[in-house]
């Protein structure tokens, strides 16, 4: 399977949109499905249902970190691996908006989803499962692009 499929995958079993995009990566870097699926829960519907950034795009910063995220440092905040790694998540976030119109779960949606006749909407609408499946789909592929960056120099 690839990474669109894996995605599509999990969001079709019932998955997040930050966890089918996270899980669809997550054996690329070592990680496996469950500890991915565990981690990605929260940021869900907006970064766990506050409507904010869309899940597809918190589980494509996620999976840039991976393979960019700082783990060695002189002491400073910012070094090649953090700013390679906000540069990317910038990019994503750029392309999605340009793509979409917007970062915001509650704007692609329309909707509110902390509250419960807001969420049997967009479940009575299917926005579940083709919205946010194309948002899922459209993440992967534009983070798929991101993953070809060169790796920072050692820091």
């Amino acid at each position: 399977m690839n990474h669109v499929e894996k995605g599509h995958y999990y969001h079709d079993r019932g998955f997040g949109c930050a966890q089918a995009v996270l899980t669809a990566f997550a054996e690329d870097f070592g990680m496996d499905a469950e500890t991915a699926l565990k981690i990605s829960t929260g940021f869900g519907s907006g970064m766990g249902r506050m409507c904010e950034v869309c899940g597809a795009l918190t589980g494509g910063f996620m999976t840039l970190g991976l393979k960019y995220g700082k783990v060695n440092t002189d002491g400073s905040k910012y070094g090649p691996a953090t700013e390679l790694t906000y540069q990317l998540c910038a990019d994503l976030a750029d392309i999605f908006k340009e793509k979409y119109g917007t970062i915001y779960c509650r704007d692609l949606l329309g909707l509110d989803l902390r509250q419960k006749e807001n969420r049997d909407i967009a479940v009575e609408r299917n926005y579940f499962v083709e919205s946010c499946g194309s948002y899922i789909q459209s993440s992967i592929e534009m983070v798929e692009e991101l993953l070809e960056t060169p790796l920072p120099p050692e820091e």
